[in-house]
């Protein structure tokens, strides 16, 4: 089918009513084997039928997934019956690899994006792309970053909460930031279990706390350097409503006096996270409450995890029950994810037609 440049900020503006549901994942069925081709330890899918799939990692299966992964139709289906509008589509954590070789991680960037541009084309007024990329290769990661938003049209990207044993912290991934500052790119940050701490997983708490303490750990070494008052545009989402970050950025900013001896109320991490967006993936009232106060009721964006079992149902859901602690909990629903993917509009998106 021939391909049509269509402005992204177009786009936003005839998506569907409803609400904006900023963390769903996707993947593709017939994603390609990197690891015949590529040295490292990638995930690879399995078709069973038309409706099912097996992702493997390590010959085993990591996760059994159905068609609501990649078929346009079944998500849609389910939107609609839950009040959704528009989905924003991610990859798999698992798939975003940071810690292999990086001609690896590229090639099945890649072919994710591709995919995600295929699914958003199949139902531009419904679906909106982050993408991936290779960020253990600055350079390779700004040049697909580019080719996601400038030649495919997407919102942003999604990364890791670390890449191989290095922190977001390290400098050497200051300029994939400012690239994404200058792009207007955001940037979701959602954490991986195969990276949580051994010692966590072994006690099952792996999900529980591992992973939102990962997205806590990235996100406090980031808010400790500069990089925001950098870069003012960066627009970074954290995942899980900004995992246990919220409960203890106090604690956090008196370690900065009583450790580094920082006194600048302008340095705080407190004052800093103000920059940082989340979703409300909380599955608690109190604790989004606590979140939309750290960083903001107007940088929380809806996001349900759709469409594994950890995900929020009926989406939304939190928003009810937090309506009277957060008396702007419906702009959570809409009008927030719009403003987060709104610095993007700027930028062209191929759609199919």
């Amino acid at each position: 089918m021939a391909m049509s440049v269509v402005p992204l900020a177009e786009r936003l503006a005839k998506l569907r009513p409803g609400m904006i549901d900023f963390h769903t994942h996707a993947i593709d069925p017939d994603l390609p084997d990197v690891a015949t081709t590529h040295p490292g330890r990638f995930p690879r899918v399995r078709r069973l039928d038309e409706d099912r799939a097996q992702v493997l990692l390590d010959g085993r299966v990591y996760r059994e997934v159905d068609s609501r992964c990649w078929s346009p139709t079944a998500r849609i289906r389910d939107m609609d019956a839950e009040g959704v509008g528009a989905q924003v589509v991610s990859a798999m954590p698992v798939t975003l690899c940071h810690g292999e070789p990086a001609a690896g991680a590229a090639a099945l960037a890649a072919a994710q994006n591709d995919f995600f541009a295929r699914l958003v084309g199949a139902a531009p007024d419904r679906l909106v792309a982050l993408g991936c990329v290779p960020l253990q290769d600055p350079g390779l990661a700004i040049k697909e970053l580019r080719r996601c938003v400038e030649e495919l049209g997407f919102a942003g990207v999604e990364i890791g909460t670390r890449v191989g044993d290095r922190e977001l912290a390290d400098p050497a991934f200051v300029p994939f930031f400012q690239a994404a500052a200058e792009l207007d790119a955001v940037v979701f940050l959602h954490p991986v279990d195969q990276v949580v701490d051994p010692r966590l997983t072994a006690l099952r708490l792996g999900f529980g706390l591992g992973m939102p303490t990962e997205t806590a750990t990235a996100a406090a070494g980031l808010l400790q350097t500069d990089l925001f008052d950098r870069l003012p545009r960066l627009r970074l989402c954290l995942a899980h409503g900004g995992g246990t970050l919220p409960s203890v950025l106090p604690r956090l900013a008196l370690g900065q006096r009583v450790v580094s001896g920082v006194t600048d109320h302008d340095a705080r991490m407190t004052t800093r996270a103000r920059a940082l967006w989340c979703d409300s993936l909380t599955y608690d009232e109190d604790s989004l409450a606590l979140a939309a106060h750290r960083f903001g009721e107007e940088h929380v964006v809806l996001g349900t995890d759709y469409p594994f079992a950890a995900r929020e149902s009926p989406a939304g859901d939190v928003l009810t029950r937090a309506a009277k602690l957060l008396p702007a909990a419906a702009g959570i629903a809409r009008a927030n994810p719009l403003a987060l993917l709104a610095g993007a509009g700027s930028r062209d998106v191929r759609a199919t037609g």
